[in-house]
């Protein structure tokens, strides 16, 4: 398990740094891991968040088949799921609908629910609602925003899922900001500060050179073979 002061360590990154760094740590990973649709963010100024997954899916359309007392069982069990384990949590949850989104899991009371719970956040294809009465201190990405939860009701806990093209499983890391969500290999964790650091030398060469005054395609030449001798 990752020290919980190196995964705090990559919070002073945004999503797409984090990605930039593992193009160098992880090269095989380079179209993969990461999400590639778009997401709504509750909170697009809030700090980028990261922790260890929790997953489940939904479905909204249409009602359970199961009876009301198997579905709060499977609800309480489900709470605590994401209360247990390494924490921070990251709850990635997919909707298995035709159309996801069609009824809202996530609102007012699963966020603070979550929250409480020792979530940092959340990722879904599904939607979300009551955004101005949504626990603060909470990343939620979600495919839409929609007035109604509808039929939505748990399918299962603990699997694999995929949101947004992401792959993801339980106790997987999540790195997430207003950009989307990166899962980060545990072996990456430490080895992404020095990659990021490399990275941003190397791009600080071309952006001094491309704000300079005297800034032309000759200038732009030089600056990005200064920047490739880097190491």
């Amino acid at each position: 398990m990752a020290a919980l002061e190196d995964l705090k360590k990559l919070t002073q990154w945004d999503t797409p740094t984090i990605c930039n760094g593992l193009e160098l740590v992880c090269p095989e990973r380079r179209a993969c891991g990461f999400t590639t649709e778009p997401l709504v963010s509750l909170a697009p100024s809030m700090a980028p968040v990261i922790g260890y997954a929790r997953t489940a899916r939904i479905r909204a359309t249409t009602p359970s088949t199961n009876s009301d007392d198997s579905n709060k069982t499977l609800r309480l069990n489900y709470y605590e799921y994401i209360a247990s384990g390494d924490k921070p949590s990251i709850v990635v949850i997919e909707d298995l609908d035709i159309t996801p989104g069609f009824g809202a899991f996530w609102g007012e009371v699963n966020t603070h629910i979550h929250r409480g719970l020792g979530a940092a956040g959340c990722v879904t294809n599904g939607s979300m609602r009551d955004l101005t009465d949504s626990a603060t201190d909470f990343q939620l990405l979600a495919g839409r925003v929609g007035p109604s939860h509808a039929h939505v009701h748990l399918i299962d806990f603990g699997g694999d899922v995929t949101v947004q093209n992401m792959s993801v499983s339980n106790g997987d890391i999540i790195h997430m900001d207003q950009h989307g969500a990166v899962v980060i290999p545990e072996h990456a964790v430490t080895e992404l500060p020095a990659a990021i650091n490399l990275i941003s030398r190397r791009e600080e060469k071309i952006i001094t050179a491309a704000i300079a005054d005297d800034f032309d395609f000759e200038k732009l030449r030089a600056a990005m073979a200064t920047a490739k001798d880097i190491h």
